[in-house]
């Protein structure tokens, strides 16, 4: 087995990760929209309302957001400014998402890592809740959300300059484990 393919079935199984949790995650969706729906048919039709259910749509929202983050990057689904780069050869392309990962996610993803550790150190510490009276108790769990998704987009950054090398390395057209680019 070659070096090359050693990085790649690494890199697949870090892309796994990504997968699983982005899976799981998106169910959430579904939860924020029944929540939702929930709370307008109690407050206009039997003129009921919690602080509680109002605030579960705020935190079912941030989890999907934070968790499904390295999803997002996994399927090439985040934002891209590619006025140049969809017209680059694919080795360019590999280039680009190397250096993009090293130079910019990874150390963007340590900078959140490490400003928001004492921050999420504290809400735990006071094991922080709602402001709201009747509010929802863990905030310090919603905030927990904030290292794990730096944490999570790394190893996914990890898996995508990996998959990057390993196309240089081989000199393949595409990196493997994403997706094709759509038209």
């Amino acid at each position: 087995m070659s070096f090359a393919s050693s990085l790649e079935r690494f890199a697949t199984q870090l892309d796994a990760l990504a997968e699983t949790i982005g899976r799981w995650v998106s169910w959430l969706t579904l939860a924020m929209v029944l929540v939702t729906f929930t709370v307008v048919v109690l407050r206009y039709a039997f003129n009921l309302g919690w602080i509680a259910l109002q605030e579960s749509i705020t935190y079912l929202h941030a989890t999907v957001f934070l968790l499904g983050a390295a999803y997002t990057l996994r399927h090439d689904a985040h934002v891209r400014v590619d006025v140049f780069y969809r017209d680059f050869r694919p080795a360019t392309k590999a280039w680009v998402d190397l250096l993009g990962a090293l130079g910019l996610l990874l150390p963007v993803c340590g900078f959140i890592l490490w400003s928001s550790w004492g921050y999420v150190a504290e809400s735990w510490a006071l094991h922080e809740g709602s402001r709201e009276a009747g509010g929802l108790p863990g905030l310090y769990l919603l905030k927990t959300a904030i290292p794990v998704m730096a944490v999570l987009v790394m190893i996914q950054g990890i898996a995508q300059a990996l998959h990057a090398l390993t196309a240089l390395l081989e000199h393949r057209p595409e990196p493997s484990g994403q997706p094709p680019a759509e038209l």
